[in-house]
């Protein structure tokens, strides 16, 4: 899986990147079938950073959360718990639309003859 971290407006740290990068891993529990993870993070404003986070998973289109917060951190902690749950959802649409097996369904009744 390949992970890209990249700033606009300004520079990360490579300890911040690392950070984010230990964090964004984490996603891997939740869909195991992830090919990439790009992590954009909007500093034009200090006071209130924002980060995308998009997310590519085999047979899937990207999946995309976006926070704004306080901090870098905080607001990849939002990003991060959107994308879980986007991934959630996906993982359970996965389960629940496989087709029923054909020793699962009832034979035909045969008709009642008078």
């Amino acid at each position: 899986m390949q992970t890209t971290i990249s700033a606009r407006h300004g520079h990360l740290s490579p300890a911040t990147q690392e950070k984010i990068t230990e964090k964004v891993d984490l996603l891997r529990k939740f869909f195991d079938r992830l090919t990439a993870i790009s992590v954009t993070v909007d500093v034009e404003h200090r006071d209130r950073p924002s980060l995308e986070l998009r997310v590519r998973a085999e047979h899937h289109d990207e999946f995309v959360a976006v926070e704004e917060a306080g901090t870098v951190f905080a607001a990849l902690d939002g990003a991060i718990e959107k994308m879980e749950h986007q991934l959630r959802r996906f993982k359970e649409r996965l389960k629940e639309h496989r087709a029923v097996g054909h020793k699962h369904l009832e034979p035909p009744t045969p008709p009642v003859v008078s």
